[in-house]
Formats: C-alpha cells, structure tokens, sequence
C-alpha cells in the first residue's frame, strides 16, 4: 500500500516527543505571566507602588514584580529562535533524538533561569542557567543547518 506522504528519516521521533518540550515551554511562559500578575497586583494593592508611576510600563514596580515580568519578557528573547526552528525540524524531517534532547536542555535551562530570576535571582546562577540554555540552542541550530546543508536539494 503506498504510503501518504515521503517516509520519515529511520531516527526520526515522533510529533508528539518533539512537540513536547515546545508545549512545556508555552506553558512556563503562561505561568510567568500568571505570577507576573499577582506580583503586580499585589504590589499596587500593597500600595508599594503607584498606578501613575507605571502605567506607561516603567521599571518602577517592586523588585520581585519586576523580577518576575523580567523573566516573563526573557520568554520572547532566546525562546523566539527554539519555536522558529521546532517548525522547520518538523518540515524538513531533521527532528531526530539529538534534536529531542537538546530541546529538553534547553527548555530545562528556561525553567531553571525563570525558577532563579523569579526567587533568589543569583546572577551567577541565573547566569549559568541561560548560558547552558544558549550553548543547547545554538548546537540544535548548527546540527540542523549541516545536515540542511549536506542533504542535495529537492522540493
């Protein structure tokens, strides 16, 4: 019987282990913006800040609401390239068990990097936590272009 569609490369992983780390990083930045709120709001109803003082958004809220909406805004930085590149794995058949790993280690470092920003906020930890999510992205993107690049080109 022939099959639908061109056969998925012998490593090929599922949809379903590939998508999983893009939907629990969706889900960190649904719960920094949930903790991002009631920080917010508690501060203003704690009357430690004033409404006029950010309404247009200043960083004049408390330190942890502005931890917390610092960790929220970092979810639209460095993550931007992770749900750029799941996509195109997908498309390309390139999403294989190296791809699935280092998309775990980088939405670990996420949480962990969100978990430290929104608590002790240690730099030198919170550092650390960015630069192995770094350093994870950046091997998904170079392993994904050589093999784009050593695969002939077909449309």
């Amino acid at each position: 019987m022939p099959s639908a569609g061109p056969p998925f490369h012998r490593n090929a992983m599922s949809i379903q282990a590939i998508l999983l780390p893009v939907f629990l990083q969706v889900l960190l930045v649904f719960a920094l913006a949930v903790v991002m709120g009631r920080r917010r709001y508690a501060a203003v109803q704690a009357r430690e800040v004033r409404r006029e003082d950010v309404i247009l958004g200043q960083k004049n809220w408390p330190a942890g609401a502005q931890a917390s909406a610092n960790a929220y805004s970092n979810q639209f930085e460095l993550p931007v390239l992770f749900f750029a590149l799941v996509p195109l794995a997908i498309i390309t058949r390139k999403a294989d068990l190296l791809f699935v790993v280092l998309s775990w280690v980088f939405v670990a470092s996420r949480y962990v990097h969100a978990g430290i920003y929104v608590s002790s906020n240690a730099i030198p930890l919170r550092f650390g936590a960015f630069a192995v999510g770094v350093v994870a992205l950046l091997l998904m993107w170079v392993v994904f272009a050589v093999r784009i690049l050593a695969t002939p080109a077909s449309l």
